[in-house]
């Protein structure tokens, strides 16, 4: 599980995408903007390949608001993915 308090990134994602793993689920935290907006895109994939090499049909997306609430909500997604789909994450294992 990602833990929420330890999990300090949006001054790096400003700048950089963010990847981790968890387990066997990889994620990538990136800031997009559209028009105005600047949201926090989190995708997900199972290991073990990473980003490029992860066919599209594998990655989960979703989208959050660039701030803290932002980044605990889209923690709080990526740890209710990770518990809702064990199987996809254990088969690496």
């Amino acid at each position: 599980m990602v833990e929420k308090d330890k999990f300090h990134v949006l001054n790096y994602v400003k700048k950089e995408e963010y990847t981790g793993s968890m387990d066997g689920m990889r994620y990538m935290l990136r800031k997009k903007v559209e028009g105005e907006e600047t949201k926090l895109e989190v995708t997900i994939w199972p290991e073990p390949f990473g980003y490029a090499a992860t066919p599209e049909k594998k990655k989960q997306r979703m989208e959050f608001g660039f701030h803290e609430e932002g980044l605990e909500e889209a923690v709080d997604w990526m740890n209710a993915q990770y518990e809702g789909q064990k199987a996809l994450w254990d088969v690496v294992k």
